[in-house]
């Protein structure tokens, strides 16, 4: 097996590797799958390196930002889907549901204790960097953290990109060298993997692991825990077997209609991938590899010629090509930001022109105004605004293109661009299934003027920032299906 690239690890604390200790540990926090799992890969290269079983830790925090029945339980199918596949290899899995707010207090500095290296998992977003931060001084072991995010590596550059035609023409040059090394499919499936230990008896006596009853999504079971009841789940389930099978349905019914029929609600023929590489059910490597399968690619058809093109570069067929550059360029552009900007989230993080514009206009005339609340409850005076809200409250998602619009009469709909930015940060992280991702503060922020460029005339309150309306949307798209499905 090969081994993982240097690049992507990263060491978090100067501790030496234990060699007498019992195990090594992977912590399983944004990369929750068994498959195409470059930090499962880095833990079995240590087992089979110093000759350890393996641990795999997958806790569930309860006081994490926006904790709700919708985003637990869609975790918890993952966890479930994770337990029956590990059943069939060399690996001790324990899953942890904190039952309580700091339950889990002591318990990953416990596991490390008797754990000869810790590895984790490195995505530059939410609440993970910070607790990273703050846990790997304290851990009595060497702990280092791998990046398993995107095709790209993230520390490839040390630039943030301001632009999308910046990045893919950076992309165009430096990703095919990286193509070559991609995460192992079945990394468990590796020859003299030590057979697992189960976990010390006083860990689980203090900290049992999750019931089957919740790890089944029972819904008794999950009313039982401190989180917000009032998000409700949603029809679409969480975990590795779904996001496959979501990506077959894809590739097989939607991709060659993508280019035409992406923008139309009505059509609805997005990949619907971005909840499951959000929670890390499904893994980027393995949408791109069953995509050049599908188009018979190969790295060698990479041209020599960077262009920055949005297409062609890749020589796929159409839908695979404007496929690729919303998977890539602009779902990576997004870790580009989060990895090297602190602040990534805020107001002034805008781009200069798109503060100085909107800062400009911050007290014009409001036509309308509304409150978070009216926002929440979709109850503004446009039938197409509400119907995207409506989805997002009732499916955990909102159409991609509508998505924009969304952002954009949030802007013109409140006192001022800092309240608009906090209303979308709050009802995308807290209904969205793929919010709290560089990906989707990347749609938030594009709104108000991230990775775009001045635009004119100049209109009041927007200023600068591109402005759309419904009425030109509703001219444009096919959605007289989609506003009578999600009316309020």
């Amino acid at each position: 097996m090969p081994a993982v690239p240097e690049i992507r690890i990263l060491r978090c604390n100067d501790i030496p590797v234990n060699h007498k200790g019992a195990y090594v540990l992977y912590w399983m926090t944004a990369f929750r799958r068994t498959r195409w799992n470059f930090s499962l890969q880095r833990a079995v290269e240590w087992c089979t390196e110093l000759n350890k079983p393996l641990i795999i830790f997958e806790p569930l925090r309860i006081g994490y930002g926006w904790s709700s029945d919708r985003f637990h339980r869609f975790i918890l199918d993952g966890m479930a889907a994770n337990s029956d596949a590990l059943k069939k290899f060399s690996a001790a899995y324990y899953p942890y549901v904190e039952p309580y707010p700091d339950a889990d207090k002591g318990l990953l500095a416990a596991l490390a204790g008797n754990a000869c290296v810790v590895v984790t998992d490195d995505f530059p977003a939410f609440f993970i960097p910070s607790m990273i931060k703050a846990v790997a001084g304290s851990l009595p072991a060497r702990m280092e953290k791998v990046d398993g995010n995107g095709l790209l590596p993230m520390r490839a550059s040390d630039s943030v990109f301001t632009a999308a035609q910046f990045f893919r023409r950076f992309l165009q040059k430096e990703l095919p060298a990286h193509l070559a090394r991609m995460p192992e499919a079945a990394p468990l499936r590796v020859k003299g993997l030590q057979a697992p230990v189960p976990v010390p008896k006083e860990i689980l006596k203090q900290w049992p692991p999750v019931s089957p009853e919740l790890l089944q999504g029972h819904p008794k079971a999950l009313s039982a825990l401190k989180i917000n009841h009032h998000v409700p789940t949603v029809e679409r389930r969480g975990g590795s077997r779904e996001g496959t099978k979501t990506l077959k349905g894809f590739l097989e019914n939607r991709l060659s209609l993508y280019p035409e029929n992406r923008n139309h609600p009505d059509d609805d023929a997005t990949s619907g991938l971005s909840p499951y590489l959000h929670f890390g059910h499904i893994s980027v490597h393995e949408v791109f590899q069953r995509l050049a399968e599908k188009e018979d690619w190969a790295p060698e058809h990479l041209p020599k010629k960077v262009t920055g093109g949005r297409a062609g570069w890749w020589r796929m067929s159409e839908g695979a090509e404007a496929f690729l550059d919303e998977l890539v360029t602009w779902r990576e552009i997004g870790f580009n930001m989060c990895s090297l900007r602190d602040g990534y989230d805020r107001y002034d993080s805008l781009p200069a022109w798109a503060l100085k514009t909107l800062n400009q206009h911050s007290r014009d005339q409001r036509r309308y105004l509304y409150s978070l609340d009216e926002f929440e409850k979709a109850g503004t005076h446009d039938s197409l605004w509400n119907a995207a809200q409506s989805q997002l409250a009732r499916e955990g998602r909102i159409h991609n293109y509508l998505r924009m619009v969304w952002g954009k009469k949030i802007l013109e709909w409140t006192p001022s661009p800092q309240e608009a930015l906090a209303i979308m940060i709050e009802l995308n992280n807290k209904y969205a299934l793929d919010g709290r991702d560089p990906n989707s503060y990347s749609g938030i922020m594009w709104c108000m003027g991230r990775y775009d460029r001045a635009w004119g005339p100049e209109r009041p309150i927007f200023g600068k920032v591109r402005y759309m309306s419904s009425e030109n949307t509703a001219r444009k798209l096919r959605l007289g299906e989609y506003l009578e499905r999600y009316a309020p």
